[in-house]
């Protein structure tokens, strides 16, 4: 059964987007602008209270500028929203990016916020979790989180550059990263080419 099929013929697929306090809002940014146009999506977005610190400080944008591209906006502190149940049919989740302390919350299941608490749905009903830590260097803290995580389901996505397609922007660069965390939650995408292998050759 394909993903759609899985949510139900003729429905959308329900992608929650969350941005924290980590540096790299721009990430979350062109994911929510993709999803929000994709046919087929229903975009869901939180953003914390750092998260629009990071928007402001890093992107000269505001809250309500990333807001319009997704189609349901939750407040995080929302505790009954709709994605914060199980039975609320939501396809995948991705953080972007994800602060520590957000990994941290979701390590050890403190659903102390929609963010924290959507993730935690997501783990249990065994959907698609995506983190896209951003640290560095990291402490053993950090890396027994993200362990802990991955036991869980989840899927931990730094978002590390790659160089291979040859980036001649940083957009390039957020694009190619974007574009595989879109492969990770099943939504077609153009914006990273499958490798071709150094001959051209798939």
């Amino acid at each position: 059964m394909t993903a759609a099929g899985a949510a139900g013929e003729g429905k959308p697929r329900r992608i929650v987007v969350a941005i924290t306090g980590a540096t790299g809002a721009v990430y979350g940014v062109r994911l929510v602008q993709i999803l929000g146009a994709a046919p087929g999506v229903e975009a869901h977005l939180l953003i914390s209270a750092a998260g629009v610190m990071n928007l402001q400080h890093e992107l000269d944008i505001s809250k309500a500028e990333v807001e319009a591209f997704a189609q349901v906006v939750h407040n995080v502190r929302d505790i009954g929203a709709t994605i914060a149940s199980g039975s609320f049919a939501a396809h995948a989740m991705v953080v972007a990016p994800c602060s520590m302390r957000t990994l941290a919350a979701v390590a050890h299941g403190l659903s102390d916020n929609l963010i924290t608490r959507a993730a935690d749905v997501t783990l249990k009903e065994r959907r698609k979790l995506v983190l896209m830590v951003r640290e560095t260097p990291l402490n053993l803290a950090h890396l027994r989180n993200m362990t802990a995580v991955t036991e869980m389901g989840g899927i931990i996505f730094p978002p590390v550059p790659g160089f291979y397609q040859k980036p001649q922007s940083v957009a390039e660069l957020v694009d190619h990263t974007v574009g595989r965390v879109l492969d990770l939650i099943d939504v077609p995408q153009t914006l990273a080419p499958s490798w071709a292998g150094l001959n051209g050759q798939a």
